[in-house]
């Protein structure tokens, strides 16, 4: 009876084990591998339970036990009857008179029961749960209730994280965790590191074409896995390998997605940072946002070995951050954290969480890491979030409004910390972007020109920030022709960030153009395994094949660029171009002729058309372009007449690009699609003057 004196019959154990009488078996396998380990288990085997004398003693021990370990399956349902269910509910009593600190709940799930969280009290939610599949515990789980009992052994806050799904910790469940874990105030968090990976792929491939009239940014986002991968294969991923899912947001407010997708993807650049690990690139990692997919499935896409998930609330100028890092192989958790701060403690915390996670993954940290984490980075709370509002806003940008939303968040930034140089890098990227793929006329130079001023100020700032290399390297390639340099940035950067995948992929790229091909495909099949799950990344790997004209191959990247998004325009024009090349015309027709508004299946369209003898086609898909792009599109139309075998033509509009300077003309040493003017001297006079490096 509530209330009652608790009288002792026995001694209290630093571990109670509560369960239903039909998962007795995995309940003995918990407890026998944390009795073999030295913890004290309170497991109480009797068949006929009940009676005053038992009632007391369990009521003791649930009042002096350390640890509740509550097992969870399909026969634990709360709404049934069973003693498990009146031990639940002493606990859950218990708790209410507890600090908000202490870790006294320990959930854990033996099996693949559907909907587990709304089996169980509502204060089950609000902590991390275990999944020990038939009861069998791991050693990292052992040891994990080792530092939950002895606190003194370790100066990491106690484990307070929202609940996994049972059926492989699924984004869904993650997002079903009720917002009332986060009632009580909290000391938050924020963590400040590159977010490099968010303005991924947002520079048009200017191997093509500068311009390309309306909106042209292929569509990456909410990728589905590629059909043909099978859950029977043998899996052996690298040993230190390492997924990041995007943070749940836990804040009640769809318009903080951005702080949450941004811290993640902040965390996920600072772990590639690490040489040792391999980590999976934003777009792979984050197209499985919002949907049911098991950990174990997404490790098999992604091939990595561990994965790493959590939540992010936020609230003012504090932010809570849980997170859990889990073998997928095994499906154990390897470990857990929760962290509470306040904003401006930005880059310690990433720090923390890096370490933390190299560390269950025993990666030996060389060299300084934490100062490659915090490189770049900003104290400033207010200039963090301005940081992260831009980099949603450019990621992926649908309109033009896209991007000056974007350049003026990183403007705030920087007028928040003028010394913030990944806020410079971000907008050099944005500038760049946005003279590619928007700006018309004297624009196109002046936000080269802009672009170029922040990517040199990010590195005075951080001479070694790999991001800045990159966003200067752009500028040198597509700003100003500038090959030799561009050339020694893309290196930089490629040395400084070799986990990066839009690093490798644009130098793979830039390489290609060169005439490196075997250096170019490798770092393209480099990003490829770093983001397999993002279709730009196959589609850049596509060009680096087409330019070293290995065709067969480069078909087949583009036929999977076009499995994992049907929308990605590029990718129509490519496969046609590389149909063409090969002399499969009606292939080439085909794929061209699915996009035909597109500008690259127009240049396709074009040279196939005239091909296949439908002159008067060929000709008014090239006034079209004309119309649309005007000389901003030179290098294309100098690709079109040197293909219908009109020299003159195709030499006039060469020296326009090169005098225009089209970004197109960077890809003219490899570019099958000029043969025909090779050996030209007016041809070989523009190759001399835009000094390809050797």
């Amino acid at each position: 009876m509530e209330g009652e004196p608790i009288q002792a019959s026995a001694p209290a154990r630093a571990v109670f084990l509560s369960y239903a009488s039909q998962d007795a078996e995995a309940a003995q396998r918990i407890c026998e591998a944390l009795r073999s380990a030295g913890i004290e288990v309170w497991f109480d085997q009797s068949e006929l339970r009940g009676g005053d004398a038992w009632d007391r003693q369990i009521r003791r021990q649930i009042h002096d036990c350390t640890l509740f370990i509550p097992v969870i399956s399909a026969h634990s349902d709360a709404r049934r009857e069973g003693y498990f269910r009146r031990e639940w509910k002493l606990a859950v009593d218990r708790t209410a008179d507890m600090a908000e600190d202490v870790a006294f709940l320990l959930p854990v799930v033996i099996d693949t029961t559907p909907d587990a969280t709304a089996r169980v009290p509502d204060r089950f939610r609000d902590v991390q749960w275990s999944r020990l599949p038939g009861g069998e515990a791991s050693p990292a789980f052992v040891e994990r209730v080792r530092r939950l009992i002895s606190p003194t052994q370790s100066s990491s806050p106690p484990v307070h994280l929202a609940p996994p799904s049972v059926s492989g910790a699924t984004v869904a469940a993650r997002q079903a965790i009720r917002a009332t874990w986060w009632s009580k105030p909290a000391v938050l968090v924020t963590v400040a590191v590159v977010l490099f990976a968010a303005l991924a792929y947002f520079v048009a491939d200017k191997f093509w074409i500068s311009k390309q009239g309306p909106s042209s940014q292929p569509v990456t986002s909410a990728q589905q896995a590629p059909s043909g991968t099978t859950a029977t294969a043998a899996f052996a991923p690298p040993p230190h390998s390492i997924a990041v899912l995007p943070f749940v947001n836990m804040s009640g407010d769809k318009e903080q997605d951005y702080f949450s997708d941004g811290l993640t993807e902040e965390l996920l650049n600072s772990l590639a940072r690490i040489n040792e690990l391999q980590v999976a690139a934003r777009t792979s990692a984050f197209s499985f946002k919002g949907k049911e997919v098991k950990i174990g499935t997404i490790a098999r896409e992604l091939n990595v070995s561990a994965v790493l998930e959590g939540s992010v609330r936020r609230s003012g100028h504090t932010v809570r951050i849980t997170a859990q890092l889990i073998n997928a192989v095994s499906g154990f958790h390897l470990w857990s954290e929760t962290y509470d701060r306040d904003l401006g403690d930005v880059l310690k915390l990433q720090t923390d969480i890096a370490n933390a996670v190299a560390g269950a993954l025993k990666v030996t940290l060389l060299g300084n890491v934490s100062a490659k984490i915090e490189l770049g980075g900003t104290h400033s709370p207010a200039a963090f979030d301005a940081y992260l509002r831009g980099a949603k806003a450019v990621r992926a940008p649908h309109e033009p409004n896209d991007y000056q939303t974007g350049l003026a968040a990183f403007a705030e930034a920087i007028r928040l910390d003028p010394n913030y140089a990944l806020a410079f890098a971000a907008r050099s990227l944005a500038y760049s972007a946005y003279a590619g793929d928007v700006a018309n006329g004297e624009a196109v130079h002046k936000n080269f020109e802009r672009g170029q001023a922040d990517a040199r100020q990010a590195l005075t700032l951080t001479p070694d920030l790999a991001e800045g290399h990159l966003a200067l390297a752009r500028f040198f390639a597509n700003g100003s022709l500038d090959l030799v340099h561009a050339q020694e940035e893309y290196a930089r950067a490629a040395a400084l960030a070799p986990g990066n995948a839009q690093v490798q992929s644009e130098y793979g790229r830039f390489l290609g153009y060169t005439g490196r091909f075997d250096e170019g495909i490798a770092a393209a099949r480099r990003a490829l395994m770093l983001d397999p799950l993002n279709p730009a990344t196959h589609g850049m790997l596509g060009t680096t094949l087409f330019t070293g004209r290995h065709y067969e191959e480069a078909a087949a990247a583009y036929q999977d660029t076009l499995a994992l998004d049907p929308e990605y325009l590029r990718a129509y024009g490519w496969r046609g171009l590389n149909y063409y090349a090969l002399g499969n015309l009606e292939r080439a027709r085909a794929a061209c002729e699915a996009k035909p508004d597109f500008w690259l299946s127009q240049v396709c369209l074009a040279v196939t058309y005239h091909k296949i003898g439908r002159r008067a086609d060929a000709e008014a898909v090239l006034a079209k372009l004309m119309a649309e792009n005007g000389d901003s599109a030179s290098y294309q139309y100098a690709q079109i007449y040197a293909q219908w075998g009109d020299t003159p033509k195709a030499l006039e509009w060469l020296a326009t690009a090169l005098r225009v300077r089209d970004p197109g003309v960077t890809g003219m040493k490899t570019d099958t699609l000029l043969d025909p003017l090779r050996k030209e001297p007016r041809f070989q006079a523009v190759m001399r003057e835009l000094k390809f490096p050797q």
